[in-house]
């Protein structure tokens, strides 16, 4: 993120480091703790009189955690929620917030990130995660929010700080993080990562991944500033394919996983997940004078991924008979963008009013293609894969054990293990342009204003077949009123949209606005395939006390969905879906006193499928929203009894969840307990000892819809050793 100096300056309490965790941060112990701001100058009030729920997880917290992926970050979060992998959909990161997919809502400093991954956090300054549709901040999708990752930048200092981690389970992790001062105005940066672990409690599955993330910027401290920065991520897994969801019995309405042996994996150990994600950045900003700053920035990024993956199918009717019947799922894909984006950031003043205001251009391409891999792993297992002939080689290794799966398995594959040709290409273009203005009537009133006007045009190739491709333009907008009755606190009122557009994801995820036809291979056409349409209100107030040390918030939101896609009674699709969700969350975050730090939430939100479509679907009107509890709480702690020993502890719980929208599969709810302690030597050298999942708690963390549950890790131990000069 580039920020002019006026933006440094208002910033610079927030890039103070905490005492959360007892580890440097550029050579030097801070004793101040603040309360976080956003690094995204689309926000052009502080966020205590933003009109908006918006969180902000910091270094700091992530660190105290241990945490090593983005899953890990956003477990903060409260009515943040994660689906599994469907179909030959891609392996990754699958948000939902307030109810809603937001895998297509992930942002870089920004700029969308849309290729499918596994995110990590090796180069992450903070997280930020906004709330409710914001259609103006992102454009596409957003319906109930989306998630922006900040980077690490290149700083005027000189410092190294590295870490050495080891665990249970084989856990085995490195990072660097350089900062060198070349000149008066010039540094350069290097953040490096290497990480090897298996997964706690579960047989087989396992984590490779590498990273490195240079950066140097010039004319720091001067009106014209220039970054170039490049990041790269390369990861092989074995993924978890879960556990499968007991058989329906009759009189029995909901559902759960079998109770088997949580270790037991239902996949093959030739099993794999690889995947890479570049992006090179250039970023220039320019002071024109001491109120008015120009950026521009461009970005190119590239990522791919490979899979053959092994999914316990539990719709063959085998488990009631003790069985397994092994599914392949495949996948072959690649997604490239090319985006630029133009900002006029200042200030005004007109007449007796005074505005913060952002104006901004954005043009983008991205183009993805998809395939799967030739795999053919023979009969063997019966007619309609029912396992008549037991497991084994009997079944060519394609049924197993309920009870006693054996993932060592042969992998017996007829096929080529390419890519079979048959793939489906799409592409994108986007242009945008945007306008935010905080405008202050006086010191008690202000209103917060932004709209965004998308020019959107898409297009999907289907393997021989024509084009499709379809244009639309997306109108969204946020409107805010904030009343101030003191300068710390806010009382506010909120109305914002946001639209989700055909073929958004580009085969990067799940899509609820596909270019395909209907199931019944006359259904509505990509000219019929309106944008779905949503709306958030929300009535909240924000506090900051203690100096600003620490931060309240709460807010009650309705967020409403029209022109869903939903499944008529023959099968075809039309435009028609209605669904509604509403909430309250409570956040606090900061520093109760100068030792004791808090950071945690709690949201409950109602969520009701109203019009899900005709004939069998319609039964599911009423229903809940998959992936959306009802309670879901989160608090992480630290204490400083001395300047040398920090301790923390963390509590977690999530309310149970329906995976499908007949609401039929359930994962139970569950509380999850984490703690640490870390211990400073000197001002050079540090260790943390974290605990995971404290009293080893089986728990499931995400419900796909059909075959299975995903499993979450049992209990891990991890120490990590830092030094920093």
């Amino acid at each position: 993120m580039f920020l002019s100096p006026s933006a440094i300056a208002q910033t610079s309490n927030q890039d103070k480091p905490s005492q959360l965790a007892p580890i440097e941060v550029q050579g030097e112990v801070v004793n101040e703790y603040n309360v976080k701001q956003s690094a995204s100058q689309k926000f052009t009030a502080p966020l205590v009189d933003t009109p908006k729920s918006v969180q902000v997880i910091p270094q700091e917290v992530i660190r105290d955690q241990a945490a090593s992926s983005l899953t890990d970050v956003l477990r903060n979060t409260p009515g943040i929620t994660f689906g599994a992998g469907e179909g030959g959909n891609p392996l990754g990161d699958r948000p939902f917030i307030r109810g809603y997919d937001a895998q297509g809502s992930t942002f870089v400093d920004g700029l969308r990130d849309i290729g499918a991954t596994s995110r990590e956090v090796f180069n992450l300054e903070q997280v930020e995660v906004v709330k409710g549709s914001d259609g103006a901040y992102g454009g596409r999708g957003g319906a109930g929010g989306s998630i922006n990752l900040i980077s690490k930048t290149a700083k005027l200092d000189n410092f190294t700080n590295a870490s050495l981690g080891v665990g249970t389970d084989n856990y085995y992790r490195s990072t660097v993080d350089g900062n060198w001062q070349l000149t008066d105005t010039a540094a350069f940066r290097l953040n490096g990562m290497f990480h090897s672990a298996d997964v706690a409690g579960r047989d087989m599955v396992d984590n490779k991944r590498w990273g490195i993330a240079p950066t140097i910027s010039f004319g720091l401290g001067t009106p014209t500033r220039v970054t170039m920065s490049y990041y790269h991520l390369d990861t092989d897994d074995l993924p978890d394919s879960g556990i499968p969801y007991a058989f329906e019995r009759p009189r029995v309405h909901v559902m759960g996983p079998l109770n088997v042996d949580r270790d037991n994996f239902y996949g093959l150990s030739s099993d794999y997940r690889k995947t890479t994600s570049d992006m090179a950045t250039l970023g220039i900003e320019h002071d024109l004078n001491d109120k008015l700053t120009l950026r521009n920035t461009t970005r190119y990024t590239h990522s791919d991924q490979r899979y053959v993956w092994t999914q316990p199918d539990d719709t063959q009717g085998n488990v009631v008979n003790g069985l397994v019947w092994r599914r392949a799922n495949t996948r072959d894909s690649a997604v490239k963008s090319l985006a630029n984006q133009t900002e006029l950031v200042g200030q005004a003043q007109t007449g007796s009013l005074k505005h913060s205001f952002n104006l901004g251009i954005e043009l983008s391409k991205e183009a993805g293609r998809k395939d799967s891999l030739d795999i053919a792993r023979g009969s063997g297992s019966g007619p309609n894969n029912a396992c008549n002939f037991g497991v084994g080689a009997a079944s060519n290794y394609n049924c197993t054990s309920l009870y006693n799966p054996n993932p060592h398995d042969p992998w017996v594959n007829t096929g080529t293990g390419g890519p079979t040709g048959n793939r489906g290409d799409s592409e994108t273009i986007t242009k945008s342009i945007y306008a935010f203005d905080t405008i202050e009537f006086n010191e008690q009133w202000q209103a917060g204003l932004g709209i965004r006007v998308d020019d959107y045009s898409t297009q999907y190739t289907p393997s021989g077949a024509d084009t499709i491709d379809r244009d639309d333009t997306l109108v969204n907008y946020q409107l805010g009123l904030v009343y101030k009755p003191t300068e710390n606190g806010s009382i506010y009122v909120s109305y914002a949209t946001s639209s989700t557009p055909a073929n958004s994801m580009l085969g990067e995820g799940s899509e609820s606005q596909s270019l395909t036809p209907g199931r019944g291979g006359v259904g509505i056409n990509a000219a019929d395939m309106a944008p779905e349409k949503n709306k958030t209100y929300e009535i909240g107030t924000k506090w900051d006390f203690f100096d600003s040390r620490m931060s309240f918030t709460t807010a009650v939101f309705r967020t409403e969905t029209t022109n869903a896609r939903v499944t008529l009674a023959n099968g075809d699709y039309a435009m028609a879906g209605k669904k509604q969700v509403d909430g309250l969350e409570l956040g606090l975050s900061g520093a109760m006193t100068p030792k004791w730090h808090i950071f945690g939430g709690y949201t409950y939100l109602r969520s009701e499928l109203k019009n899900n479509g005709t004939g069998s679907a319609s039964a599911n009107d009423g229903n809940d929203f998959p992936n959306t509890p009802r309670n879901s709480f989160s608090l992480w702690s630290t204490y400083q009894p001395t300047t040398q020993l920090t301790l923390g502890a963390g509590a977690y719980y999530v309310d149970s969840q329906y995976g499908d929208p007949a609401n039929k599969l359930e994962i139970p709810s569950y509380w999850r307990f984490d703690a640490m302690a870390a211990y400073r030597f000197n001002k050079h050298l540090s260790a943390q000892l974290n605990v995971l999942n404290l009293t080893d708690k089986t728990y499931y963390d995400k419900a796909y819809g059909a075959h299975y549950a995903n499993i979450a890790p049992g209990r891990s131990a991890i120490l990590n050793l830092s030094l920093s000069y």
